[in-house]
């Protein structure tokens, strides 16, 4: 009976610590106490991020819609679509945005094993620099929860976790570009890092199009607000200068 409850004790501490960097995923509190895993920076800048691309149909439009506005991005890729869509994510680097890491596949890392969380993102991480070229510097952990593995593994790659202070909440189906640039705004202030999706990967079909069609006019708040908007390397150093 001892060893039962010793056992139990030791399954539930490392059961504990294996989620305790999901505490970062609540708002109010990364917002608050971890600023810069929040994406924190320059007050006079906003950084603009996507996640969960590439995407064959949304990503090409979405470049063109940042090329003609000149503003450059941060794109969090999933390894798996990047290998089936190579081409868009050289395309995305060739526009001079930033690639990050995403993960390989979807998944929630706090319902995977340690290894299989160390796994998707060492993958996700090679097949980005193997296919881009380009050394990725950034992770978000899908759906902004990361676990005590990922994380140690995201440090030995050199990646800086970095999660956004608003989103669009435009992965639903009943999500408008009229509701994603409200919701934006709501919480979209100097020194914030936007969340978009370039991509239904992880969302509703075709929801995509309710970012695509907001983003004008959320760079338009931003421009007639004097806040200049780009990748977070750019929100980061401008920060520290």
């Amino acid at each position: 009976m001892a060893t039962t409850r010793v056992l139990a004790g030791i399954a539930t501490g490392v059961a504990v610590a294996h989620a305790v960097p999901a505490v970062a995923a609540l708002g109010p509190l990364r917002r608050r106490f971890l600023p810069a895993l929040a994406g924190v920076g320059d007050p006079r800048h906003v950084a603009l991020t996507f996640d969960d691309g590439p995407h064959p149909d949304a990503t090409p439009r979405f470049l063109r819609r940042l090329e003609a506005e000149g503003v450059r991005a941060t794109f969090f890729l999933l390894g798996s679509q990047l290998v089936r869509y190579p081409d868009i994510g050289r395309a995305i680097v060739a526009g001079g945005h930033e690639i990050a890491v995403h993960g390989y596949d979807h998944q929630l890392l706090l319902r995977r094993s340690p290894h299989a969380a160390v796994d998707d993102i060492v993958r996700a991480t090679h097949a980005i620099a193997d296919i881009t070229g380009s050394t990725p510097r950034w992770w978000r952990p899908p759906y902004g929860v990361a676990s005590t593995a990922s994380m140690f593994a995201a440090r030995r790659l050199g990646l800086t976790p970095v999660l956004w202070t608003c989103w669009g909440r435009d992965w639903s189906a009943t999500a408008t570009g009229d509701s994603v640039h409200r919701t934006v705004l709501r919480r979209l202030s100097g020194g914030g890092t936007i969340l978009l999706h370039d991509s239904d990967y992880a969302a509703s079909p075709g929801s995509w199009r309710s970012a695509l069609d907001a983003l004008p006019r959320i760079l338009i708040y931003c421009r007639v607000r004097g806040l200049r908007t780009g990748t977070l390397t750019e929100h980061e150093v401008a920060a520290a200068s």
